[in-house]
């Protein structure tokens, strides 16, 4: 695999190694060894030890997110499409980062096999190009409820452009009703130990 670094401390881009013949392909979705060696934790070179996957099956239009679980219960996903195609985004909410409020979109499908690995202290999203998306991540942390935190997907002060008409958006009632990142409580400050 080759671990990509992006212009957000943090994010960084997997790109698995393909291995086409006539019969297709074969690709290595994760090593836990190629992953810590590669990746690991952003400023401490600790393992990432994931311990739930979660997927979900998504039509044209649908923007998930932005999403996130505060600490202690904060995570860190490894994200992929393995059906259809759709435009990811990750926003650093790290109180005092160089890029807090900043995000990354990158698109990940099932044919280009990108991953995207998003640390704790940021929410993520993404956005469904194609008819029908499979989206799946990988997450060091279980899902806690009670920790659950969002910030409204679009909010015009992000300049998310989610390349998906306003009126074709599908959002669930959650996701409508977020307040927009200036509204928002601080949900990692600098303080917050995040590993």
């Amino acid at each position: 695999m080759e671990a990509i670094r992006t212009e957000i401390e943090g994010l960084i881009i997997v790109e698995p190694k393909l291995f086409p013949d006539a019969r297709g392909w074969f690709t290595e979705t994760y090593s836990q060894k190629e992953f810590d060696e590669k990746v690991g934790i952003p400023a401490t070179g600790k393992a990432v030890v994931f311990v739930q996957d979660n997927e979900s099956c998504s039509t044209r239009g649908v923007v998930r997110g932005l999403h996130y679980q505060r600490p202690p219960y904060s995570q860190s996903k490894l994200v992929r499409c393995t059906l259809g195609r759709v435009l990811d985004v990750a926003m650093d909410l790290r109180e005092g980062s160089p890029t807090y409020g900043r995000h990354l979109a990158i698109e990940l499908s099932a044919e280009n096999h990108r991953q995207l690995f998003i640390p704790r202290g940021f929410a993520h999203g993404f956005a469904v190009l194609s008819e029908t998306a499979v989206f799946s991540y990988k997450c060091d942390a279980f899902y806690a409820p009670q920790s659950e935190g969002g910030i409204q997907a679009l909010d015009p002060a992000l300049g998310i452009d989610w390349q998906i008409p306003y009126g074709d958006m599908i959002l669930s009632d959650k996701d409508r009703v977020r307040a927009c990142l200036a509204d928002s409580p601080c949900d990692f400050p600098a303080t917050t130990k995040l590993y």
